[in-house]
Parts: C-alpha cells; sequence; structure tokens
C-alpha cells in the first residue's frame, strides 16, 4: 500500500465526514475525562443507548474528583439499564488511581492509560486521538471491519498495522471517528450500503465482486427466569446479587435462572424462603423477553402481596423494602427496571 494510495483514502475518507457525521454529544467537547466516559460507555453498546445515559452521568459526576468521591452504588445506579456494569465499577477504580498517581488527571501516554482498569487498546487510542492530538488508531469494531473490507484482510495484527500508517499525524483523533462512523452507518457488518461508501471505487472486497451476506446468528440460549415482585402496602421487596459473577452487586426482584425438573413456582418459592410463608398466592401479571450477554431470557412476573396481619422478616441485610420513588437511588438490574414498568402497567389497567 502506497503513501499516496492512504493519502488519497484520507481526503476522501474526511471530506465525507465533515458532510455526514451524526452530531453525538462526546463529540462536542475535548475534555478528556469526558472522552473517556464516552468511550467506555461504547463498549459493546449501541450509540441511541449510550445517548441517553452518557449527558446524566456526567452531570452526576463532572470529574474524575466527583467520581471517586461518589458511592459505588450511586455509580452504578445511574448505570442501570446500561449493562455490562464492571464498566462502571473499572471507572470508578479507574478515578482513585488518577487521584493518587495523576493528580486527577487522564495521563497522555498509552502505557499509563493501559494501566487503568478496563481501559484496552481501543479505549486508550481513542482517549489520546481525540483528546490529546496523537496519532494512534483507535481500532474498534466499526474500524476494524472498514479496514479489513478495504484492504481485504483478516488477521487483526495486519488490520492493526495498517490502522497504525493510516491514521494521520493531524487532526488524528477526527480522522478515527470518520472511521468509526463509515463502519457504524455505512459499512455495517450485514448488506453495508457499498454504493454510498466513499472509499468504495478503491476498496479491494468490493471489486473483487465479494457478497457480503449476513453473517452467522450468535448462539443463545434459552433460558426460564421467573421473578417475584413482593410488594407490601407502598414497598417493594429487593435482593442484592453476590459480589462475583452475573449482574454482581446489583439489587433486583427476587428469582434467577430455572433449573431442570422444577416448576417455575417452585423454583420462586426457593428464591422466596424466609418471607414466602408470609405472602399470598402469587398472580402472574405479564411475561418479559431480555438478552444478557449470550442468554435469551424469558422471564415471567409474578405478584405477591404481604398478608394484612404479617410481618415478614427478612432473610439478611442483602434483602431490603423499598418505596416506588427510591428505586432510582439502587443499582438495578434491567430486568428488574422493566418489571417495574410491567407492574406500573398492571397496576394502572387494575384501576
Amino acid at each position: 500500500m502506497s503513501p499516496k494510495t492512504l493519502v488519497l483514502f484520507r481526503r476522501k475518507l474526511l471530506r465525507w465526514y465533515s458532510q455526514a457525521r451524526r452530531d453525538l454529544p462526546w463529540r462536542r467537547t475535548r475534555d478528556p475525562y469526558a472522552i473517556w466516559v464516552a468511550e467506555t460507555m461504547l463498549q459493546q453498546t449501541q450509540v441511541a443507548t449510550v445517548t441517553r445515559y452518557y449527558e446524566r452521568f456526567l452531570e452526576a459526576f463532572p470529574t474524575v474528583e466527583s467520581l471517586d468521591r461518589a458511592p459505588l452504588p450511586k455509580v452504578l445506579a445511574l448505570w442501570s439499564g446500561l449493562g455490562y456494569y464492571r464498566r462502571a465499577a473499572n471507572l470508578k477504580r479507574s478515578a482513585r488511581v488518577l487521584i493518587r498517581n495523576h493528580n486527577g488527571r487522564l495521563p497522555d501516554h498509552y502505557a499509563e492509560l493501559r494501566a487503568l482498569p478496563g481501559v484496552g487498546d481501543y479505549t486508550a487510542g481513542a482517549v489520546l486521538s481525540i483528546a490529546f492530538d496523537k496519532p494512534y488508531p483507535a481500532v474498534d469494531g466499526n474500524a476494524r471491519r472498514v479496514i479489513g473490507r478495504l484492504f481485504k484482510l483478516r488477521n487483526d495484527k495486519q488490520i492493526r498495522n495498517i490502522a497504525a500508517h493510516f491514521v494521520p499525524a493531524i487532526n488524528p483523533g477526527y480522522f478515527n471517528q470518520a472511521l468509526m462512523e463509515l463502519g457504524a452507518t455505512i459499512c455495517g457488518a450485514n448488506n453495508p450500503r457499498c454504493p454510498e461508501c466513499p472509499l468504495g471505487d478503491g476498496c479491494k472486497s468490493r471489486n473483487s465482486g465479494r457478497k457480503f451476506a449476513a453473517g452467522k446468528s450468535q448462539i443463545f440460549e434459552n433460558i426460564t427466569w421467573p421473578l417475584a415482585i413482593v410488594r407490601r402496602k407502598r414497598t417493594l421487596l429487593l435482593r442484592r446479587r453476590p459480589a462475583n459473577g452475573i449482574l454482581a452487586g446489583l439489587w433486583e426482584f427476587p428469582g434467577g435462572e430455572t433449573t431442570p425438573g422444577k416448576s417455575v413456582q417452585a423454583h420462586l418459592k426457593q428464591h422466596l424462603e424466609g418471607v414466602e410463608a408470609s405472602l399470598s398466592e402469587p398472580k402472574q401479571i405479564g411475561e418479559m423477553r431480555h438478552n444478557i450477554t449470550n442468554r435469551k431470557i424469558r422471564s415471567p412476573v409474578f405478584l405477591f402481596d404481604v398478608k394484612p396481619v404479617s410481618k415478614p422478616t427478612l432473610p439478611s441485610a442483602q434483602w431490603r423494602w423499598s418505596s416506588r420513588q427510591s428505586l432510582n437511588q439502587y443499582p438495578l438490574s434491567s430486568m428488574t427496571l422493566k418489571a417495574a414498568n410491567l407492574l406500573a402497567l398492571y397496576e394502572e389497567s387494575s384501576l
């Protein structure tokens, strides 16, 4: 690949990006902290979803110092519904490192950024190029797909090497965002819009006649995961998940993945052991569909009311009654948020 070819591709890409780029909130700042938060949120999450969380998160934690001072449950509560909660915990851990070792500032050196919890090669490259104008590649899935198709490559090492030569010394962050934008909007994983691509004439994959058929679907495990909403007057019962494993440390309505040979009702009784005797017979108020990583979940939702004369004793400090208004103060699992909305619709229709 000649330097002249690279220059030509850059010009075409940047000309297209200047006209076609989406107006996203994290593209309106050069603050390294804000860019780092955005890039962390964007890991494995769609732009449309991140947009709803990004500004709210920065309003609550506008600086590294404020993030460091914040209790982890408050950070997780603002992350609720965004998924992959380890990212939020890593932001919090990294804020502590930044306060102790970097005077509360994001470092502008690759090795120091990579040493932060949760910061990988892509995030480091994105922060360095966008926030600090350093010519590092930022190779996310979109950029990898564009480069792989453009030069007809599949080897990650080769793609990374091309990306390192591709990124210019001037405005590298703008270029990296253009490359990712092309992959996100034109050069999609399935059915790319090749006629609209600014680099189409020089794309080796397109010129070879390669057809971009839909790829193989991800293999999901089908799971039944019933949830119990326990209602006591104006409060609802929450349970905190263990510190390790799936959805670690989040609060939820009791329930979980069923085991073979056990009915949904028996499964819920097991999860409500210790309070089950104080509850009325359950009513199924609906059913939800939800995905967690490679799990495809069917979640029937049951409503239990505490019997009028009962005063159930909670099994441990990991259980808690919460008012409806206080739910948003807890880091809740996405399934619990959905179930709370389902309950609200059920109660509204029952009036």
